[in-house]
């Protein structure tokens, strides 16, 4: 068996089946020089949170990886922040860099309104303002991935006229 072939068996036995569960998709694009690069579709509140559960299941099963690589639909990659920056900064380069590429699949955008006292304040936009699932995305997606590249946030709050929406994703009637 080769080394992609031992990552998908890896993947197939320890979190894949979660992520399809929650409605999202892992699969592999090419495994290289002990580089797997994957490709996450579907919701981010599947994947986002089961990332770095992922990174350590798969290099345990599979002792020549050495990095995991995970890109959003269209191929932007999902990498880590930049240290050193104000709060708001490093939490606007993770939207910016990891969230946004991920939920624009479902026409969504989430956007920094500010930041005082470590609660950050976001508001959700496009397919997300009024979607059924957007507390699923921000309590399983988006928070848990804001917490562990920015772990001095104290709070995520979600400050969106979720009525207000003239497209969600998933009306409140598909429910």
């Amino acid at each position: 068996m080769g080394t992609a072939e031992e990552v998908v068996a890896a993947l197939e036995r320890s979190v894949l089946p979660s992520v399809i569960a929650r409605g999202g998709s892992l699969r592999v694009l090419v495994v290289e020089g002990g580089v797997v690069t994957l490709e996450m579709s579907g919701s981010p509140g599947a994947t986002l949170p089961l990332l770095s559960r992922l990174d350590a299941l798969v290099r345990a099963a599979v002792p020549e990886v050495t990095e995991i690589r995970v890109m959003a639909p269209g191929g932007e990659p999902l990498g880590e922040a930049v240290g050193g920056a104000h709060l708001g900064e490093r939490v606007r380069r993770v939207l910016d860099a990891e969230i946004n590429p991920a939920i624009s699949a479902h026409r969504g955008r989430v956007v920094l309104v500010d930041v005082e006292q470590g609660w950050v304040r976001i508001r959700m936009e496009g397919g997300c303002q009024g979607c059924s699932l957007a507390e699923v995305t921000l309590r399983q997606g988006i928070e848990p991935l804001l917490r562990a590249r920015v772990p001095e946030m104290v709070g995520l709050m979600d400050v969106t006229d979720h009525g207000a929406g003239t497209d969600p994703f998933f009306s409140p009637a598909k429910r």
